[in-house]
């Protein structure tokens, strides 16, 4: 199954049950959900809103029918994230879905009674999202992609498609905990692979760019590319930037490859319930690898 299909799913069922749950509370026939997207509005991203809005049709909420869909992107900036936070809490909203942890963590910040369900967020506990994974709490619940061990495995996927490797640069946003705890974890393995790991901090296209021509210019130089939205925003120059600097590059998701990165891979995890309290974050997908056939030779990789 593909992440777009994924997040639909799980989204669009998520979100459902947050409404059937507050369906006692008397609103009309018409039921609002808020949307926030901390990247920015371009084809990917629209894909996986019109993913997400089929399969909620298939659940029975049509949009200007039944439900009211309110949507902000704010293309990784975190001060239009905060405003459009705001914005969406005050118009009282049935149950907000958030797309990536800068999302939850500036929705936390202003509601702690309206339903927030997340998807592709990466370690909710130890970002401070949710209690535990059984028992979340709170008014939040959701999927998340990623834990920290995954850095592991991405450095491990990066020594198989290219075992010269003796450098790697963690491209990540180090506003974000998660992505830290990325940066952490590939540091505290990074002797059984032989490699030193580099923490390459960025918050915009500029700063990517002058990292990664720091970063390549001395030899045996690999990537790791955590997802942020300073990634995700800027991925096709990132993967274009990689290619030219001969920087053997493992993605976090999918579509990075299709915009020319070497290798992705990633475990897509989610819920289980109806009420955010009550819920339960579990694991129901697998692990998904995707290796570019224009970029490396075929490899076997569990």
């Amino acid at each position: 199954m593909r992440r777009r299909e994924f997040t639909a799913l799980v989204g669009g069922a998520a979100v459902s049950w947050s409404l059937a749950a507050r369906a006692q509370q008397p609103r009309g026939n018409v039921r609002r959900i808020g949307v926030l997207i901390p990247f920015r509005e371009d084809a990917e991203t629209l894909a996986l809103v019109d993913a997400f809005k089929q399969r909620f049709q298939e659940l029975g909420w049509t949009e200007g029918r039944n439900v009211q869909l309110d949507y902000r992107y704010t293309d990784g900036n975190p001060e239009r994230t905060r405003s459009a936070s705001a914005e969406l809490v005050a118009l009282a909203p049935d149950a907000i879905l958030a797309y990536a942890n800068p999302a939850v963590s500036s929705l936390m910040q202003v509601t702690h009674t309206i339903p927030i369900v997340f998807t592709q967020a990466s370690d909710p506990v130890g970002s401070g999202f949710v209690s535990n994974l059984a028992h979340p709490g709170g008014n939040i619940t959701g999927f998340h992609s990623f834990e920290p061990a995954i850095a592991a495995k991405w450095l491990d996927v990066l020594k198989q498609l290219a075992p010269s490797v003796r450098r790697v640069a963690v491209l990540h946003d180090p506003g974000i905990a998660a992505n830290m705890a990325f940066v952490r974890t590939a540091e505290a393995v990074s002797g059984t692979f032989g490699v030193m790991v580099i923490a390459a901090g960025v918050h915009s296209a500029e700063e990517i760019e002058r990292t990664l021509i720091e970063f390549a210019k001395e030899p045996d130089g690999g990537l790791i590319v955590a997802p942020a939205p300073p990634t995700f925003g800027n991925r096709q120059m990132i993967a274009d930037m990689a290619v030219r600097l001969r920087l053997p590059a493992v993605y976090s998701y999918r579509f990075f490859v299709t915009s020319g990165g070497l290798a992705s891979y990633s475990i897509m995890e989610g819920i289980c319930g109806a009420r955010p309290h009550l819920t339960s974050i579990v694991s129901c997908a697998g692990k998904s690898l995707a290796i570019s056939r224009c970029n490396c030779r075929p490899n076997t990789i569990s």
